[in-house]
Order: C-alpha cells, then sequence, then structure tokens
C-alpha cells in the first residue's frame, strides 16, 4: 500500500550532493577573502553571502560588495570558483534514487538555500558529470535567490507546498539543517534530517514504499 506521503523535497548541499565546507573556506581564503569562516556558514548565509542566497543582491552586486571587503576588483570567474567550492562530488546513488521516486510516481522537488554561481554549474550537464543538468531529476526547483526567501522562513516552505500542490502531512522533507527540519515540521510537514553527506537513502525508504 503507498505511503501517505508522495510529496519529497529535498536539500541541495549535504544532501543531494556532498558538501565541503572547509574546501569553500580555502579557495575564499585564495582568491582573499581574509577570516573567510567568519563570513561563510554551512546552512545559512548571512551578511552579502545571505543577501545574494535570498535574492536581495545580483550576482555583480555581490562581486563588487566581495571587492570591496578584500580590497581589489574581483571576476565573475573568481566568484564562481570560489563558491563552487562547496561542492566536493555528486553521489550517484542519490542521482538514481531520485530517479526512482519520480519513476515510482512520488512528486520530487528540490528545495535550496543557493545562489546563482551555484546554479550556473547545476543547470548545466556538468552537474552529473556531463549527462544531464539538475532539473533532469526534479520536478521542479525552489531556489532561495528565485523564491526571495530562505529557510527557515515558513514563507519558502508555503511556497513549496502551493506549488506542489501538497499538503504539509503528505510532505517529507529531508535536509541535514536541524533548525530548516524544526521550521518544516512547525507547519506539519514530516522530516528527515541526515548528516552532512550521510547516505540517507535506507532512512528514506523506511518512510516511503517503492516497488
Amino acid at each position: 500500500m503507498r505511503s501517505a506521503i508522495n510529496n519529497l523535497a529535498f536539500d541541495l548541499g549535504g544532501v543531494v550532493i556532498a558538501l565541503s565546507y572547509e574546501n569553500a573556506i580555502r579557495r575564499f581564503e585564495e582568491i582573499g577573502l581574509r577570516d573567510a569562516s567568519q563570513h561563510l556558514d554551512a546552512f545559512h548565509q548571512h551578511g552579502i553571502f545571505g543577501d545574494l542566497e535570498s535574492g536581495k543582491a545580483s550576482p555583480e552586486e555581490f562581486r563588487v560588495e566581495l571587492s570591496h571587503i578584500i580590497g581589489r576588483e574581483m571576476t565573475m570567474d573568481e566568484c564562481y570558483y570560489a563558491w563552487h567550492g562547496y561542492v566536493e562530488s555528486v553521489p550517484q546513488r542519490n542521482l538514481d534514487m531520485l530517479l526512482r521516486l519520480r519513476q515510482q510516481g512520488y512528486k520530487v522537488c528540490l528545495l535550496s538555500n543557493t545562489n546563482p554561481f551555484m546554479m550556473q554549474w547545476a543547470c548545466t550537464p556538468a552537474f552529473d558529470g556531463g549527462h544531464h543538468p539538475i532539473d533532469y531529476y526534479f520536478d521542479h526547483l525552489y531556489l532561495s535567490f528565485e523564491c526571495k526567501v530562505m529557510k527557515p522562513s515558513p514563507e519558502i516552505f508555503q511556497m513549496m507546498l502551493d506549488g506542489q500542490q501538497a499538503k504539509p502531512e503528505e510532505t517529507l522533507f529531508i535536509d541535514d539543517s536541524p533548525n530548516n527540519c524544526a521550521a518544516a515540521r512547525a507547519l506539519g510537514i514530516h522530516t528527515l534530517c541526515p548528516q552532512n553527506n550521510e547516505d540517507w537513502i535506507p532512512s528514506l525508504l523506511c518512510r516511503v514504499k517503492l516497488i
């Protein structure tokens, strides 16, 4: 019998892709951002980094402001290089499971705090090694910089529910941030909170039914 859950919302970093906060810090320091760990976060960005991810600042505005902070003119390529440090790998097992869930009739979406520099990579075939962009694996992408709001704000969860035409009690949200999961639960959404880069598939299979 099919589980009551029919809508699955996945975080990007630490869940769909393996995340390396440490490598991102190294890359931002490499381009000249001193004390990069004071500017970056593994779950929720702030300052100009948060403005970029919440859609309050464009990539160009981010580049200009980062140039002021660092003290020299930055290029878009340097910004891309630094942000892409967050990407450690894209585990094939995760991609296979996303496709399997969709083939079984589940609604599958991405709900991510992210930015245009990360999506510049993810929206090309380079995402999975040269075959498909990220939207091949999801019915819809709910991205913070496009939604103009970031998790854990209730508004972005409601946007996802409305867009998916799903009820909270029919939805399972998978995110490695305890704060984000707590916000989802407050709305009546089921949650799964794996550790960063943990294999979440066994836990997921305990919550949904696959043939």
